[in-house]
């Protein structure tokens, strides 16, 4: 990932459908390090299985933040179809972690929450501007061209009046 910054107004160049799949961890019980630990390390090792799989649909992912015990994860996914294989693939690395987690929550209590939200947003229907800033978010997953070629405006790039 690049931190050039690059000086002028550009959008991403996404073109059709775009996937978007948010996921996190809460940790409820700071003491339960046993419990909360396993959950916490998971998405690491998701992340970078699938980053090295040019064929997983993965194109890009942010790390965020939200408090000393909330992690976010955002992630753009090449189609619906690919995030759901990956899911539901036993030969990977998210079905034993998730077996892990149900098993360590039945036997543990509440140490550490997950939750996960999926977009699936229609061509037209985003709309984004980098002003000054190295290529970010959905422009990072999939690179950036100069804002004129989707319009000027926000509700140009939205196709709206």
């Amino acid at each position: 990932m690049s931190t050039e910054v690059i000086a002028e107004r550009r959008v991403a160049a996404a073109e059709g459908d775009v996937v978007v799949f948010l996921i996190g961890m809460r940790i409820n019980k700071l003491r339960k390090v046993r419990s909360w630990l396993p959950v916490f390390l998971a998405m690491p090792k998701m992340l970078r299985e699938l980053s090295e799989d040019k064929e997983s649909g993965l194109l890009g992912y942010r790390l965020m933040l939200g408090g000393p015990r909330l992690f976010t994860v955002v992630q753009y996914w090449e189609s619906k179809e690919k995030l759901l294989e990956y899911a539901k693939d036993t030969g990977r690395k998210h079905r034993p972690a998730w077996t892990a987690y149900n098993r360590s929550a039945r036997n543990a209590g509440a140490a550490a929450g997950i939750w996960h939200e999926t977009y699936l947003v229609p061509a037209g229907r985003y709309e984004n501007i980098y002003v000054n800033m190295p290529e970010f978010g959905l422009g990072a997953a999939y690179g950036t061209q100069p804002v004129g070629r989707r319009g000027d405006r926000a509700a140009d790039r939205l196709k709206v009046a």
